[in-house]
């Protein structure tokens, strides 16, 4: 017998929800792969290459995805029909850093998706707490927030690059956005994709919309690590030119989205907390859609047909 925990009650309901831990793994793993897959993203790894990054590739990506799997279905076993608390969430920490390991492992040593082990992490943790009817993203978002906001006490001293960039620039980074319940997400991400469809855009077009909404309001860590905040600036301004263009599925949306690419790619920077957050809404999305997998990219070599 499995419990859901909403984000307003600190009761345990019971249900028969079966407690589908390889399924929220299997679409975590396909959601990063989605992700790494959609092109052309500006500065990131995709298709076409590394992009910005001198050791990362689309076969390196995918090979992370894949080595972090089984991480992700701990994470989600130990979270079934419970709720947050100090202990699951030291838990999941724990998990989290042998994630960390099985991934420097598997891409000799190149940090391909740590944000994005917390991320998903936390919303996979969040899905397992909910039953089959509560499981929406708006539900899963508040539980994953409620998770974050225990301290991981046995966590290492260590000086993060999210750590450097908070201090120097004020951003939150990927806790603030989990303790914020993942707006970006929910209020941004989700919305633009099915915006997106729902205007006729094919899913490669409707990604790329995602990402680029997203880009352009989100204080981007990676961004602001490498390049400061005139490289954030840039990026942000840039993105949401292919947005108020109509989105990439239009002549003036591509060209800008070419624009933005080449200045990242010249400045040697890429959003990838933003490409973390692409996939947590294509884990949300696939589990409000109740699907068994996250469609493939199946947009490129072909144009960005559909345009408007």
């Amino acid at each position: 017998m499995m419990a859901h925990y909403s984000s307003n009650s600190a009761l345990r309901i019971p249900s028969y929800d079966p407690a589908p831990a390889p399924w929220l793994a299997s679409l975590a793993r396909q959601a990063l792969i989605a992700e790494a897959e959609l092109t052309p993203k500006p500065g990131l790894v995709d298709r076409r290459g590394n992009g910005a990054h001198s050791d990362l590739s689309l076969n390196v990506m995918r090979r992370s995805a894949a080595a972090i799997e089984p991480c992700f279905r701990e994470m989600a076993s130990i979270s079934a029909g419970i709720r947050p608390t100090q202990e699951i969430r030291e838990q999941l920490a724990a998990i989290g850093r042998n994630a960390e390991r099985a991934m420097l492992k598997a891409t000799g040593g190149s940090n391909s998706h740590k944000g994005a082990i917390w991320v998903l992490g936390l919303l996979l943790s969040a899905a397992a707490m909910q039953d089959d009817e509560n499981r929406t993203a708006s539900e899963i978002a508040a539980t994953a927030r409620a998770t974050a906001s225990f301290e991981d006490r046995a966590a290492p001293r260590l000086v993060s690059h999210g750590d450097i960039v908070s201090k120097r620039y004020g951003a939150s980074g990927a806790r603030g956005e989990a303790l914020q319940g993942f707006p970006h997400v929910v209020d941004i991400g989700l919305p633009a994709l099915r915006l997106s469809r729902t205007s006729g855009a094919t899913e490669q077009v409707a990604r790329l919309d995602c990402l680029l909404s997203i880009i352009a309001r989100l204080d981007d860590t990676c961004l602001l690590y490498r390049g400061g905040t005139g490289v954030l600036i840039t990026a942000k301004k840039n993105a949401l030119a292919v947005e108020k263009a109509g989105g990439v599925g239009t002549q003036i949306g591509r060209q800008r989205l070419t624009l933005l690419d080449r200045q990242l790619l010249n400045m040697r920077v890429s959003p990838g907390g933003s490409a973390d957050l692409l996939a947590a809404t294509l884990f949300l999305d696939a589990i409000e859609r109740k699907q068994t997998e996250v469609e493939a990219d199946k947009g490129w070599p072909e144009d960005l047909h559909g345009a408007n």
